[in-house]
């Protein structure tokens, strides 16, 4: 079994031309967040329950700039 993370592009990533650039990967125990176009740069880590929050947070808009 690899421990190489398998990182996929989030569906909604790409809506503005490359400013939108979101990869998920499940890691140990965890789930990991990084920006597509600096996959080099490190990701984040969180916990199962707080990447559904942050989900659903997202979802209903509330993190919008």
């Amino acid at each position: 079994m690899s421990t190489t993370p398998r990182w996929r592009k989030s569906s909604r990533s790409g809506v503005n031309q490359n400013t939108d650039c979101v990869e998920v990967a499940a890691l140990p125990q965890m789930i990991g967040v990084r920006d597509s176009k600096a996959p080099g740069a490190g990701h984040l880590a969180l916990a199962p329950d707080h990447f559904a929050h942050l989900v659903a947070r997202v979802k209903r808009g509330e993190l919008d700039g």
